[in-house]
């Protein structure tokens, strides 16, 4: 049995996709609300192919519950927040997490710690509670990093066909972990040890990082000296080894904002591209800020109120808002002492931030100017009922006659 630790966008489909997939697995969370949504057949948020995944899961047996149960492997997969003002990890979920194991769990358990954490988070915060609680690591209690690869509106498909990396202190324990994930992973699994394992998950996403803060700032130069910042990045990616990514408003979600804060934290001295890109892409919602008054101004517009925002999510067609651009906008329109933009989202059901809207037709007629903070299919399908008004696109989805870009 494999008793997945924390049922949130990476332990729910994890341990729904092991249970579908034949394996016995047993979900936990101290949140009991959620455990009790699980159980009442409901899944906690929206994800393509999810619904379906969990009834495939529940139909092989899996279960959820509060208490940790006693079996031979864990998968710890809780938040791996960092600290804003020195960027290092905070790894007091997943060590909370690991003392509640070593409460349970029997001698020659494998623990893996599927949450994404920097490099030597295992060594200097996991290792030594471990040892402080009497076991011995590799004989009463294996270690294993086996980091997930999944991005919030594909997970279903991604947890199935991407590639994967286990990283273990021995080679017999990495390939046991390894023949886990290979009940339902049809992408190449690496076993390699720890610390690379950690290193590369957070590489990954600091590439990807970089890659949008360069998008970003040459959206600033070619704004600065009106060119078209799409046309130019269009053209230089038709040379075969050129791959420039998109700009947007600003960077969210729980990956590519924050996990290459954990490099600047532990390395200051030396990550200095990586400051630099994330400054940089911090900087985009106030940038968009700007451009907002930057248009109102040219246009004749007064009334704050009668802008609108498009979209609350970090991403399109999901409904996960952590590390929003759009709320981190919010937050700096609050400090200009400006209140008053209206907000809508289509996948946002409850009242999160004042001035939200539930409904796109209502929310257009209630605003002259519309900003595209997400580009949700929603929008893109009702491009027309943008007609007549002000749009500022942020992502180069609107070909409506005069619309304004970052």
């Amino acid at each position: 049995m494999v008793n997945v630790i924390g049922l949130g966008y990476i332990g729910l489909p994890t341990a729904l996709m092991l249970a579908s997939h034949g394996v016995e697995v047993v979900g936990v969370d101290y949140n009991k609300e959620l455990v009790a949504t699980l159980n009442a057949g409901k899944t906690t948020f929206k994800e393509d192919g999810l619904d379906e995944l969990f009834q495939a899961a529940v139909a092989k047996g899996v279960k959820f519950t509060t208490e940790y149960q006693v079996t031979d492997v864990y998968i710890v997969s809780v938040p791996t927040p960092y600290d804003k003002f020195s960027k290092k990890i905070d790894p007091k979920y997943v060590v909370a997490a690991v003392k509640d194991v070593l409460k349970v769990c029997p001698k020659g358990a494998t623990i893996v710690i599927e949450s994404t954490v920097s490099p030597g988070t295992i060594e200097k915060f996991v290792r030594p509670v471990i040892t402080e609680a009497g076991f011995e690591i590799g004989k009463d209690v294996h270690l294993v990093h086996a980091p997930e690869r999944i991005i919030p509106g594909n997970m279903v498909y991604e947890l199935l066909h991407n590639n994967r990396t286990i990283g273990a202190d021995s080679q017999e324990v990495g390939e046991k972990i390894k023949a886990i994930y290979s009940s339902f992973c049809q992408g190449e699994i690496v076993v390699t040890d720890i610390k690379t394992a950690e290193m590369t998950k957070v590489v990954e996403n600091t590439f990807r990082a970089v890659n949008i803060a360069f998008a970003n700032e040459l959206a600033k130069i070619c704004r600065h000296d009106n060119m078209d910042v799409y046309e130019i990045i269009r053209i230089c990616n038709m040379h075969p080894r050129v791959n420039i990514l998109q700009p947007g408003p600003g960077v969210g979600g729980h990956c590519i904002s924050v996990d290459p804060w954990f490099l600047v934290g532990d390395y200051p001295s030396l990550a200095k591209v990586i400051d630099e890109s994330m400054q940089t892409n911090d900087k985009m919602p106030d940038f968009v800020l700007n451009r907002i008054y930057e248009i109102m101004k040219e246009k004749g517009l007064t009334d704050l109120s009668r802008v609108g925002l498009y979209g609350l999510t970090y991403k399109e067609n999901v409904d996960d808002m952590r590390e929003s651009p759009t709320l981190q906008l919010l937050e700096s329109q609050e400090r200009h002492l400006a209140p008053g933009l209206k907000v809508y989202d289509p996948f946002i059901a409850a009242d999160v931030v004042p001035n939200q809207y539930h409904d796109l037709d209502a929310f257009l007629a209630d605003v002259d100017f519309v900003v595209i903070m997400v580009k949700h299919n929603e929008i893109k399908e009702n491009m027309n009922k943008l007609l007549g008004k002000v749009v500022l696109d942020c992502h180069n989805i609107c070909k409506n006659p005069g619309v304004y870009h970052i």
